[in-house]
């Protein structure tokens, strides 16, 4: 499994042009080092100052997050539309590891949520189609015609329930929407019956809304289809 990696990188300051060089890591393992999770997650680990007008900023740049105890893996790469990972010497070097979730995420907020959703023993894919699936009944209730950007914020099983936080309207005021842990079960059995393939790709993959909104989009046609053929019978 893969061992945390730094490499050094000179970086140039956007206030004075001064040149400090930063020391980068291109992948952690948080098995082997608890330290770099809590640092990934609070997001000290991408912090950088100029040695020279101690201007501080967060670099942005790939990163592979590896869990070996929870058996996943998550590759921030910034701006990332693909939903395959095209990087052949990273599928060699992981194409032996079984039953590892793989995926690809484009930004900081995403990253966490993924780590967020692994550590918590949850199916990513369940939960997009339940945070879809819920966002669209926020939109309903406030009159929207759509929320699109959202994040899994809360999980308690004694309390049989789980939490979206929402962003809403131009101002991306966040609103915070509960649903009971049945909903995100019949995302399962939805999931189960319809990402087969995408569960079977070995490789890296992104699973973010637009996946999800295929997957629900087959769901709707799928009981439509069923409730004509009923009809017609």
């Amino acid at each position: 499994m893969a061992e945390s990696n730094i490499i050094k990188k000179r970086v140039v300051c956007p206030k004075c042009d001064s040149s400090t060089e930063a020391a980068l890591y291109t992948s952690i393992n948080v098995t082997n080092n608890s330290e770099l999770r809590k640092q990934a997650l609070d997001e000290s680990l991408f912090k950088w100052k100029c040695h020279s007008c101690g201007h501080e900023a967060r670099l942005t740049y790939p990163i592979l997050y590896n869990d070996m105890k929870k058996r996943f893996m998550v590759y921030l790469i910034p701006r990332i539309e693909h939903f395959q990972l095209a990087d052949k010497a990273l599928e060699e070097e992981f194409k032996t590891l079984k039953h590892i979730n793989k995926r690809i995420v484009p930004d900081f907020n995403t990253f966490k949520e993924k780590i967020f959703i692994f550590e918590s023993g949850l199916d990513d894919m369940s939960v997009e189609l339940t945070k879809l699936a819920i966002s669209e009944a926020v939109a309903r209730k406030l009159s929207l015609p759509e929320i699109k950007e959202g994040y899994l914020s809360m999980y308690n099983t004694e309390n049989n329930t789980m939490g979206f936080t929402y962003f809403i309207g131009d101002t991306r005021e966040p609103y915070v929407q509960s649903a009971r842990l049945e909903i995100y079960g019949k995302s399962v059995s939805v999931v189960n019956e319809l990402a087969v393939k995408d569960k079977k790709l070995k490789g890296f993959i992104r699973v973010d809304r637009e996946w999800a909104e295929n997957i629900l989009y087959r769901y709707k046609r799928g009981r439509q289809v069923a409730r004509q053929n009923k009809e017609e019978s």
